[in-house]
């Protein structure tokens, strides 16, 4: 299963990341965008990331773990890191979002 800490080091290996948090969610930012938004302290690990909306609804209509987003809005994608996508696969999501949060 997905680690908290995994993704975090991951995240944050992305170059221009900063973080900030409040008690119940860790903030992963580019700029003043929010790319990774990160649930703390929950088993399995909840994440939410930016994506595009046909990805979005791939996704969801895949995988029961996948839902739309809170935090981000439209164009989030919330997921439950229980095993049902690979780290590798999670990794390449907060990739795309991390590259969909350039500062316009």
């Amino acid at each position: 299963m997905v680690s908290e800490d995994d993704l975090l080091k991951f995240a944050l290996s992305l170059g221009e990341s900063t973080q900030k948090e409040d008690e119940k969610t860790r903030f992963l930012m580019r700029g003043e965008k929010i790319f990774l938004a990160m649930s703390k302290g929950m088993t399995p690990v909840r994440i939410e990331v930016r994506c595009e909306k046909q990805l979005s609804r791939t996704l969801q209509e895949r995988y029961e773990s996948a839902m739309g987003g809170r935090l981000l809005g439209r164009n989030g994608l919330e997921l439950v890191c229980s095993g049902q996508l690979s780290f590798d696969e999670i990794c390449d999501l907060i990739r795309l979002s991390y590259n969909l949060s350039v500062e316009e």
